[in-house]
Order: C-alpha cells, then structure tokens, then sequence
C-alpha cells in the first residue's frame, strides 16, 4: 500500500502542481524512513529526536543526503530543539512534522526524494513550499477517495487477509464482550476491506460501528451520529438517541457514545495505529485503557535478539561502565585509555543503530534515550503490540501489569 500511496502522490506532484516530469521516474525505498521522525519545515532536514528534545546525531537528512554533525550543531546552535517548535498536543506544529502514522512514510520518502532531485540539477527551491506541495499531493489521494478506489478494485494487492482477526472477534464476541469499530473512512470502503478480511456478515461481529468519524475531532463534543443507510448510501436526519447493533452510523462523538452505552474508564481498551489522532484523547480524557498496533514491533525484536546486536550492546554497555569509573583518572596514560575506550563505544554506537535502520536506527530508541515517539507512546498507549490478533495468546482473564523500572537513585553501584 505504501507503494501505492507513493506512486499516487508522485504522479500528483506531476499532474497537479506541475513538478518536472523526471519526477515520475524516482523510485520509492521502502528502507529509507522509520516512523516517528521530525521534519523541519522551515529548514528542510529529516531527522530523529530523543524523548528530551534532542537531534541524534548522525540521523539528519536533507533530501536523502546526510547532513553533518557540524552543520547541525551550526544550523540548531546545539542539538536541542526548544520546546515551542516541538509537536503540539496531537502532534502538529508548524514548524517541526512528525511522521506519527504508517502512512506518513511514503510521504516523507517522496519529500526527500523530491528535494533530492533538485539539489543534485541545482534547481531552486524553498523547503516549506516543497513540503506543502508534497503533503497536499498525499492528502489529497486520501480526500479524493482516489486511494480508497485503487484499494476497492484490488483488495487481494493491498489487505492483507489474516483469519486470527476473524477468530479473535469471534472469541470476544461468544465470551459477551462488546465491540465497536470507530473509523474515519466511509462505510463502502470499510466494508469493501471487512469483507474481504471476515466475510459478508462482519457487521454482525460489532455492537457499534462509526464511519467518517473525523478522529481526533471525533473526540470532542461537535457533530452529533447520524444513521447511515447502506442500501441506499444516504443518511438520515433525524436525531441518534441510541445506538442499536446492526446499524451504520455517522460522525457522532465520544461524549454521545458515552452517554449512550455506558461504556467508560477502565472497562474500554481501545485500539489504535496513530498514536495521537486515536488514543491521545481516549486515555487522557476519558480515562480509558488504550492498545496501540505497531507493525514495526516484529523486526525489532528480531534485530534486538540477533547475536551481533546482543553481543555489540553487552560490550557497549560494559564500555560505558568502565569510561564511568576510570575518568576520575586524570594522568596521561589514563586518558588515552579513555580515549580509544570512547572512539570505541562511539563506533559501537554507530553499528547498534544501522542494524535497524542505516539512516534513522531505531524507532523506539536513540543511542541511549527513548525517541520522541517513544515518548508519546508509553504516555498515551497502555499497551503495544504488533498486531491485534496477538491477544490470542492470552485468556480473557489475563491482566498486562506494568513493569517497575529501577529509577537513577535506586540503581545500587
């Protein structure tokens, strides 16, 4: 899919905005990106940032060149970005653009690519109007529904068919728990994917099922539901004063799903890919327990558990313990020890971080500090997995309790 949103977006820079047609030729690298990086608009730099607000060193890009220590430290005074050009409460701001969903990847590949493209023919540019024209070709394949219609005509390229999402629905079902779909596309497309992913009769598997929800503005008290007619594909317009199983509904917001079913706190775990727009609200708010899906979970794992890496990250480690207790030493030979002890960790360092990504590393980490994204997810999401079928693997009555981590004062030396 993410072939297809790239591909769409480069032939609407072409077509739309009447960017070069040499354009259409650049490719899409699926390798390049990692989701949660920061683009700065003003500048034009890709990059990762820790959970305090600091640039990782070695993972600013502009375009798809690296752009050096040095320069960053020129161009930031530092690598500390000030509070105020960092993400708002759901993760906007106009000066830095985090790539928050799985759908923002293809979009800053083509952002990168395109500047590229121009640096390397020496054409002129100014960054925040690249970065406009690009996010408007992208959105606009989505407000278009023409996404949504190259997806319908081939689900069997796009959806990925699982039969453990059948069974798990299934299963929570015949145990008496209540299940409700909120979705920001319209009913034809999400019933085009359901469909084909549970067979005719998904409906059935849901108590409440909400289209065009307009999520994060779904979590704010506006517009009230309103029915829709799936034979007729209209809606109705009288007032919604319950929600009844079987039906399609419209808009609405949360304070009236509340209200209507009396489902709220900790009763709901509610799950989500985008970590502001579904469970920033839910959790904060209204206090419900919130799962986020992370497909990238599985292939760091597998590189957290390779060899190399364990055996890189064990020496690291054991490296930085000994540059912690030996530079209380300050005579010469002492110091050279540290030294190479050092250019040694850095380079361990360095190897730790291509191992998942060669530009960007690891999502969940930096060197050392936990990610921006990190960050926003371990506050708004109580629990993250790779994918919802997972909770298979545990009963009903199975409860997920947080871990204690040992905080710097409590570390015994």
């Amino acid at each position: 899919m993410h072939y297809l949103l790239y591909n769409l977006g480069r032939e609407a820079l072409v077509t739309k905005h009447k960017y070069p047609k040499e354009i259409l030729s650049l490719p899409y690298d699926p390798k390049f990106a990692v989701r949660g990086l920061h683009y700065d608009v003003q500048k034009g730099l890709l990059m990762k940032i820790d959970s305090f607000h600091n640039i990782q060193p070695g993972t600013v890009y502009r375009g798809c060149t690296p752009v050096s220590k040095a320069e960053t430290l020129a161009l930031y005074g530092g690598t500390h970005v000030p509070v105020d050009n960092m993400n708002s409460f759901h993760g906007t701001n106009h000066r830095m653009h985090q790539l928050m969903d799985l759908f923002a990847l293809p979009e800053m590949t083509l952002l990168s690519n395109v500047i590229q493209h121009f640096i390397e023919r020496n054409i002129p540019y100014d960054p925040e109007y690249v970065f406009y024209d690009v996010r408007g070709a992208v959105q606009g394949v989505h407000s278009s529904g023409e996404l949504h219609r190259n997806i319908m005509e081939s689900p069997d390229i796009y959806i990925e068919k699982e039969q453990e999402v059948a069974e798990l629905l299934q299963w929570l079902a015949a145990a008496g728990k209540k299940l409700f779909l909120i979705t920001n596309s319209g009913f034809p497309f999400v019933d085009k994917g359901m469909a084909y992913m549970l067979g005719p009769d998904w409906c059935d598997l849901f108590d409440v099922i909400v289209t065009k929800a307009r999520k994060p503005k779904f979590f704010q008290p506006t517009r009230p539901f309103r029915v829709y007619d799936k034979q007729q594909g209209t809606q109705a317009w009288d007032r919604v004063s319950q929600l009844i199983k079987g039906k399609i509904y419209q808009e609405g917001n949360i304070s009236e799903l509340v209200s209507m079913t009396n489902w709220s706190g900790a009763k709901v775990l509610y799950f989500g890919d985008h970590v502001y727009s579904d469970l920033a609200d839910p959790t904060l708010k209204l206090g419900w327990r919130t799962g986020a899906i992370i497909p990238e979970l599985e292939s760091e794992i597998e590189t957290v558990n390779s060899l190399q890496f364990k055996k890189s990250l064990s020496w690291m480690l054991a490296l930085q313990g000994l540059i912690e207790t030996m530079q209380i030493h300050e005579d010469a030979e002492s110091q050279q020890i540290l030294d190479e002890w050092l250019r040694e960790r850095d380079t361990l360092r360095v190897l730790t971080k291509t191992v998942f990504n060669r530009q960007f590393g690891s999502v969940f980490r930096t060197y050392h500090n936990p990610t921006y994204f990190s960050r926003r997810l371990s506050r708004f999401a109580d629990i993250y997995t790779s994918s919802i079928v997972n909770l298979l693997k545990y009963s009903l009555t199975y409860t997920f309790y947080p871990r204690r981590t040992a905080l710097p004062h409590e570390i015994k030396f």
